[in-house]
């Protein structure tokens, strides 16, 4: 049975988010193939992944072989710092279903790049990244999630996983 899986802001071939975000690794190199190993031993080849954006800082061609060697069918739901390639270009990297806005899936849940506002008057759900570590966001809360990759372990999380920390079990 195939899962789905969601993460955000990997930042491949991103040398400056290493500081940034005190991720605890010592080149973009080592960064890049842990995030690799992390995806392909989490995500089999017949799940599906939402990328919530902020994929890569890198050239056409590495981001094609990213894209290939990573598993699962790939949305990607673009990020700010994805708008340098075009909404096509992004479908011939590889990547299945490229969203420019955000999108709702299981009638309630809204995947987005950046954080949206929702409250006791409203069904849904947001799953985002772009907030990396800021304090100023939680990891998650009854109306929200966020899974910037320095959140999660730098591994894709399982959308029933998600689901449990926030109170959601299906």
């Amino acid at each position: 049975m195939s899962k789905q899986f969601i993460i955000a802001d990997t930042h491949f071939g991103h040398e400056n988010i290493i500081e940034y975000e005190n991720r605890p690794f010592a080149s973009v190199e080592e960064m890049d193939k842990q995030l690799i190993s992390n995806w392909n031993k989490t995500v089999k080849k017949r799940d599906t992944i939402f990328m919530l954006g902020d994929f890569a800082f890198a050239s056409k061609e590495r981001i094609k072989e990213l894209v290939n060697s990573l598993n699962g069918t790939k949305i990607l739901v673009l990020g700010n710092h994805d708008k340098t390639y075009t909404y096509s270009w992004w479908k011939k990297a590889g990547f299945y279903m490229v969203c420019k806005y955000p999108i709702i899936i299981e009638k309630f849940l809204i995947l987005s790049h950046e954080p949206l506002y929702t409250n006791t008057n409203m069904p849904y759900v947001n799953i985002f990244g772009h907030v990396h570590g800021n304090p100023q966001y939680l990891d998650y809360s009854k109306y929200h999630f966020c899974a910037s990759a320095e959140r999660i372990n730098y591994t894709p999380i399982e959308l029933s996983e998600i689901l449990a920390k926030i109170g959601l079990n299906t």
